[in-house]
């Protein structure tokens, strides 16, 4: 039996942050042996609101995610890189599977109502937006998707789309499976733990996130600034949000077990776990800004790679697609 197939991807609508590192790309990147991997820049979902539409801002940012996926490990040559929009099939199957799919399914989805809530005036893409993630997924028959607690009502729904297909017309598609690591699978926001760090937050909310770009005297102020509690004992168990957040960084990021952690801070105070965690942030990011800054000055090259990514899934893409087609009687 060959590897299983993994999707998974990224909107560029915002720079990406140390949650976005340690919650997914540190796992592509982990796993790129065992896998067959395709890493997307979905910028037909950055699309879905309406502030993210300025010209050529969202090229410009598909291509500083990309360059950020390579700088971080991401290997073109063993994973497929591409752009969303640059494989059609994507677009056209998200409608086909739009008219199998219940309205209802959509509207209990946590993140539309979320998001809806911020909004004067909803877009359709919006609330279709689950619809289009489960064609991403679907297109490439994925067997697993690396993502965070927060999406994994999206891998659900997209099985639920894939087994309600499979029973209207015959099976077609396989069930993917959420794929969540146990420590850095949700990153919350340094200045309100109880909100997920976020893309969109970052550029109106100082301190909320640690971009994989910024400063080490920024990534400095911005941890000391983390909310935590007015403790000081430093334990995972009976961890406050904001404490805890800290903690599962610092896992990731040092690869020590949850013990060797709290022995090592043990009597020590928050300040001490804000001041290394700094130190490990920066150490690990510094490589990674010195390979993206190479990476952003060979544009074509750049830019080749993604080329070559969407010429590699295409044909996959195009074959789901030409068999849901046949499948529904159209095309």
């Amino acid at each position: 039996m060959g590897r299983k197939r993994v999707f998974s991807g990224i909107q560029p609508d915002g720079s990406l942050h140390i949650g976005n590192y340690l919650g997914a790309i540190t796992q592509w990147v982990r796993d790129q042996e065992l896998y067959d991997n395709i890493f997307c820049i979905v910028d037909l979902h950055a699309v879905t609101i309406p502030t993210n539409v300025q010209p050529g801002a969202v090229w410009e940012r598909t291509r500083e995610v990309a360059a950020l996926y390579l700088a971080c490990g991401v290997d073109a040559s063993r994973s497929a890189v591409f752009v969303q929009s640059h494989v059609s099939a994507h677009a056209e199957l998200a409608w086909l599977l739009n008219c199998v799919t219940p309205m209802g399914w959509l509207e209990r989805m946590t993140q539309y109502k979320d998001k809806a809530a911020r909004l004067e005036s909803v877009p359709t893409g919006l609330f279709d937006y689950p619809v289009l993630m489960a064609a991403d997924i679907l297109l490439y028959q994925s067997d697993l998707v690396p993502v965070g607690e927060d999406q994994k009502q999206h891998v659900e729904l997209a099985r639920d789309i894939a087994e309600r297909f499979n029973r209207l017309f015959g099976t077609t598609f396989a069930l993917p499976e959420p794929l969540i690591r146990r420590s850095g699978a949700r990153v919350m926001g340094l200045d309100d733990p109880a909100v997920k760090m976020s893309k969109s937050l970052m550029a109106s909310r100082q301190g909320h996130a640690i971009g994989l770009l910024d400063s080490p005297d920024l990534i400095r102020r911005s941890l000391s600034r983390a909310v935590t509690d007015s403790g000081s004992a430093i334990a995972f168990a009976g961890a406050s949000p904001g404490l805890r957040n800290l903690l599962e960084m610092y896992e990731v990021l040092s690869g020590q077990d949850r013990e060797t952690i709290e022995a090592h801070f043990a009597g020590k105070g928050y300040g001490l776990l804000k001041r290394e965690l700094a130190d490990l942030v920066i150490a690990t990011l510094q490589p990674i800004q010195r390979r993206y800054g190479e990476i952003r000055t060979e544009a074509a090259t750049l830019e080749g790679l993604l080329a070559k990514g969407a010429e590699r899934v295409r044909p996959t893409a195009n074959a789901t697609l030409d068999h849901v087609k046949s499948r529904m009687g159209v095309g």
